[in-house]
C-alpha cells in the first residue's frame, strides 16, 4: 500500500425522514491545475448509465482561505479551482431508491452504495481512501449498527467507525447497511461469513443460514476449497414485493419479498424460496466469476460511460447455471425439482420471439440500451443473456463431457480461475480459446455459432447422453411456466391469442403482442384495453376460459379501446403451440448414461 495520504470521506445520516446523508471529502494534495472530482455513472454488476449525479445536492468546495468555486464540467464532473490544499468538499447525498444499485435511507435504516456517495478525486484513486462513519445525533438512528466489509480501522465490531480502502476501486465494492438488522454468522471453509437481514420479517432464519451455508460450500469447493476472501457478508433487505442482487468482492446486496423467506416447518420448499436461495447462490458464485475472473474490457472499470462486451453470456449465464446446479449438488434441492427449475428455464426462453432474432453475443454487448430497458417490445426482439445464456452453459458442460473432458463446465471454470483469476481479464475470445484447448476446435466452434447465431441451443442431443429427455406440451393456462409434465385431466389452452395480459379495471389489458399471432393480426397493440369479446364482458379468467374451449376457426368479435377511443375488431385464435417444456429421467438408462449423469450432476443421496 503507497504511504501517500489518502483520500478522506465522512459520511454522516444528518436526515434520515428526510432521506438526506452528508458527506465530507477531504483531498490533502488536490492537483495544483484545479483538483477534478467525478461521480461514477453507472455500477459494476449492472450495466446501464443510472446518472448517479443527480441524486448529490449543493456540492461545495472550501481551501485554507476559504471557499473554492467550483465549475461543472458536465453532468458528472466539477472542477475545483486551483488551491494549495487541503480542499474539502461537502455535499448531500438524497437517498430515496430502495435497489441494490442505489442508496436508501429512512428512520429505519440505510444503505449505501460507494458508487452513489463517493466522488473520485481524478489522478488519486490509486491512493488509499478512509472513509469514517458517523452516527449522527437523529434520534432514530441511536441503536443502530453497521454491517459492512470495508475492512475496518477503528471503533467496535459492528458499530460506526473508521475503515479504509487500498483505492476508490475498492472502496466502490463495499456497501455500507446501517440499522437495526438481524445478525447471524457461519463458517464456510473455516472463513467467516455473515447474513444481515434487514425488515421485517417471521422466516426460519437457521433454515436459511444451513441452506445458503451449504451452497456456498460447493461453490467454494469448486474453486479449491478456499474462498477468496477473508470474510464474507450478505446484506439482505426484506419487503413486501421486491427481488434483485448484486454482486461485490467480498460481499452481496439482495432485495427479496418476506413471503420468500423459508417458514418454520416447511417441508418442501416454496417457489418464493427456491428463488430466494438460487439469488443466494449466484451473487456468491460472483465471487469469482465476474468479481474476479470477468471480461478484459472491464479492466479497469470505466464508471463514466457504457463499456461494451459480448461475453455477459458467460458471466451471467454461466452463473446462472451454477446458481442451481450448486444447490442440486449441494443436496439442497433434489434432481426433481432442480429438473423442474430447467424446464421452466428452457419453456420461458423458448416462448421469447426474441430469440430468432437477437444472439447471445449481441444481447451482451447490447446490455446498456436494452436489457435493462425493457418496453412492451422487449420479448419480440431480444433474449437474455441470463437465462439463455444458462442453457448454453448446460448444453456446453455436457458437450465438454462428450469430448472427453470428465468434469466437463467445472474444468473451464477452473481453468479460467487459475489463468485469470487475478482480474487481468478474460479476451473476447478467450472463452471459446480455452475451450479449445481442453476439447478440441470442433467444440469451440459449436460454442463460437451458438454464441453469434440466434435460435434455441441445441438440448435433446446432448441430454441423451446422460438419459434425459425433453419434452414439449401445450399450456395449461397462462400462468403455466412449464418444468412439469401438468396434472392430468387439465383443460389446457385450445387456442392462443399470441399476447399476453393482465387485468385491468373494465377488462383485461394486453401487456405485450407477438408478431404474427391472433392479436396482431387483429390489430390490437400492446396497451389495448379489451372489455367485451362476442358482445361479453371480457376479464382475465374468462378470456382464459374462451382460449381452452374454443377450437381453430374460431372467430370473435372484440371491442377493445385504444387510450380513450372505442374500436372493434374479429379475432381468430391460432391452434395453441406446444411451447411448455419439461425433463424427465429416463427409466430404460444404460448404466453409462447413469453413470455419466451421476459424474455430471452428484450422486443422488441414498434414502
Amino acid at each position: 500500500m503507497t504511504s501517500a495520504a489518502p483520500v478522506h470521506y465522512h459520511l454522516t445520516p444528518v436526515d434520515p425522514a428526510a432521506h438526506r446523508a452528508a458527506v465530507r471529502m477531504e483531498v490533502s494534495t488536490p492537483d495544483p491545475a484545479g483538483q477534478i472530482l467525478r461521480c461514477p455513472a453507472w455500477i459494476p454488476g449492472s450495466y446501464t448509465i443510472r446518472e448517479f449525479a443527480r441524486h448529490l445536492i449543493d456540492v461545495r468546495a472550501f481551501g485554507p482561505d476559504g471557499d473554492v468555486p467550483l465549475t461543472r464540467i458536465d453532468k458528472d464532473t466539477w472542477q475545483a479551482a486551483p488551491c494549495a490544499g487541503p480542499l474539502t468538499v461537502t455535499y448531500t447525498v438524497y437517498a430515496w431508491e430502495l435497489t441494490v444499485r442505489t442508496s436508501h435511507l429512512d428512520r429505519q435504516h440505510g444503505f449505501f452504495n460507494g458508487t452513489n456517495v463517493f466522488l473520485a478525486a481524478e489522478g488519486l484513486t490509486h491512493r488509499p481512501h478512509d472513509v469514517t462513519l458517523h452516527q449522527g445525533e437523529d434520534p432514530a438512528v441511536a441503536d443502530w449498527r453497521v454491517a459492512t466489509t470495508l475492512p475496518r480501522t477503528h471503533g467496535d465490531a459492528w458499530g460506526f467507525g473508521s475503515f479504509r480502502a487500498a483505492d476508490h476501486d475498492e472502496l466502490l465494492d463495499h456497501p455500507i447497511e446501517m440499522g437495526t438488522f438481524e445478525l447471524v454468522s457461519f463458517d464456510v471453509a473455516s472463513v467467516p461469513h455473515h447474513l444481515a437481514i434487514t425488515g421485517v420479517h417471521h422466516g426460519d432464519t437457521a433454515r436459511l443460514v444451513r441452506d445458503v451455508q451449504a451452497a456456498c460450500a460447493q461453490h467454494v469447493a469448486l474453486f479449491g476449497g478456499t474462498p477468496p476472501v477473508s470474510e464474507y457478508l450478505f446484506q439482505l433487505t426484506v419487503v413486501g414485493d421486491g427481488y434483485g442482487g448484486l454482486e461485490h468482492r467480498a460481499s452481496t446486496a439482495l432485495i427479496a419479498r418476506r413471503d420468500d423467506l423459508p417458514y418454520p416447518g416447511m417441508t418442501t420448499p416454496s417457489d418464493g424460496y427456491l428463488n430466494l436461495l438460487g439469488l443466494f447462490s449466484h451473487e456468491y458464485f460472483h465471487t469469482w466469476n465476474v468479481k474476479r475472473i470477468k471480461p478484459a474490457a472491464f479492466v479497469p472499470y470505466d464508471l463514466s460511460k457504457p463499456v461494451h462486451t459480448t461475453l455477459m453470456w458467460a458471466f451471467e449465464g454461466i452463473t446462472s447455471y451454477y446458481d442451481d446446479l450448486g444447490l442440486l449438488r449441494s443436496g439442497t434441492i433434489d434432481r426433481a425439482t432442480w429438473l423442474t427449475l430447467v424446464g421452466r428455464t428452457i419453456t420461458r426462453v423458448r416462448r421469447a420471439p426474441g430469440l430468432a432474432i437477437q444472439s447471445l453475443a449481441d444481447s451482451s454487448f447490447d446490455a446498456w440500451t436494452k436489457l435493462y430497458k425493457p418496453d412492451e417490445n422487449t420479448a419480440n426482439v431480444q433474449i437474455s443473456y441470463y437465462s439463455k445464456g444458462s442453457l448454453l452453459a448446460l448444453a456446453l458442460d455436457l458437450q465438454l463431457r462428450r469430448a472427453g473432458v470428465p468434469t466437463g463446465l467445472d474444468a473451464v471454470m477452473q481453468a479460467l480461475w487459475a489463468q485469470v483469476g487475478d482480474g487481468r481479464g478474460v479476451a473476447e475470445d478467450g472463452v471459446e480459446a480455452l475451450v479449445a484447448e481442453l476439447a478440441g476446435p470442433a467444440v469451440a466452434q459449436w460454442l463460437h455459432d451458438a454464441v453469434w447465431t440466434p435460435g434455441e441451443v441445441p438440448l435433446a442431443d446432448v441430454l441423451s447422453d446422460v438419459g434425459v429427455t425433453l419434452h414439449a406440451r401445450v399450456a395449461s393456462g397462462p400462468s403455466d411456466r412449464g418444468g412439469t409434465a401438468g396434472t392430468a385431466g387439465e383443460e389446457g389452452l385450445g387456442t392462443s391469442l399470441g399476447a399476453t395480459w393482465k387485468g385491468a379495471s373494465g377488462g383485461v389489458s394486453l401487456r405485450t403482442v407477438a408478431p404474427d399471432g391472433a392479436a396482431h393480426r387483429a390489430g390490437l397493440s400492446a396497451g389495448d384495453l379489451l372489455v367485451a369479446v362476442d358482445r361479453l364482458r371480457v376479464d382475465p379468467k374468462g378470456l382464459e376460459r374462451r382460449l381452452a374451449r374454443a377450437r381453430p376457426g374460431s372467430r370473435w368479435t372484440v371491442h377493445a379501446f385504444r387510450r380513450d377511443e372505442l374500436f372493434e375488431t374479429l379475432v381468430e385464435p391460432d391452434p395453441a403451440p406446444q411451447d411448455t417444456w419439461y425433463l424427465t429421467v429416463d427409466d430404460d438408462a444404460s448404466a453409462e448414461q447413469i453413470a455419466a449423469r451421476d459424474a455430471w450432476l452428484g450422486t443422488p443421496p441414498t434414502a
